[in-house]
């Protein structure tokens, strides 16, 4: 470990991407604090910035284990600009989602279908699409189904994940993303659409 603390970012990340987990755990703690305190700057929101830092360091954790983060020398701009696209992500959407169209066809908003209830058909549809989802988390290994379920259903954090499973915070990332990448696996094997 201690030889690992004098590497640089770069050897890190290879040697992350080569399986081991004690390089990533360096590389986010030598960054956590600025890339947290750059998130925190910008949306001024605790729950929010925690998300943002999160979801950055899952992407971070995907792109290397992909083969696809190319060496530039510069590790922590790229995984600024990860944090960075994230929140412009964020209020895009927040946008989208906020904003009154002037448009007339959307102006009657009665005759709207975002803004009326669900068909019988789609709510027996959303129904499908629930148990579906259960029964794929239930078929996920153990560590698997008990990160997903507390970050989806119990909404904690990866750093109270890592705490109340006793493990890094990295090994619960990856746990995350591995649950994730199953559950995609198991639907297309068992032909399950995941969407309305």
């Amino acid at each position: 470990m201690d030889n690992l603390l004098s590497q640089p970012d770069e050897m890190l990340v290879d040697l992350y991407a080569k399986g081991n987990n004690e390089a990533f755990d360096i590389l986010l703690n030598r960054h956590k604090n600025r890339i947290y305190t750059y998130i925190y700057y910008v949306v001024r929101n605790r729950d929010l910035t925690e998300d943002i830092f999160q979801e950055t360091f899952v992407k971070a954790i995907v792109t290397i284990k992909q083969g696809r983060y190319t060496e530039n020398g510069k590790f922590p701009a790229w995984i600024t600009r990860i944090a960075h696209n994230l929140i412009i992500d964020y209020y895009r959407q927040e946008k989208n989602e906020n904003q009154i169209s002037n448009d007339e066809t959307e102006a009657d908003i009665f005759n709207n279908k975002d803004l009326s209830e669900g068909t019988i058909e789609d709510i027996l549809v959303e129904k499908q699409i629930h148990a579906d989802i259960r029964k794929l988390v239930k078929a996920l290994p153990e560590n698997q189904r008990e990160v997903l379920i507390m970050r989806y259903y119990k909404n904690m954090s990866f750093k109270e994940i890592a705490d109340a499973t006793n493990v890094s915070i990295n090994t619960a990332l990856g746990r995350m993303r591995y649950a994730i990448l199953n559950i995609r696996k198991l639907a297309e094997e068992k032909n399950i659409t995941l969407t309305l």
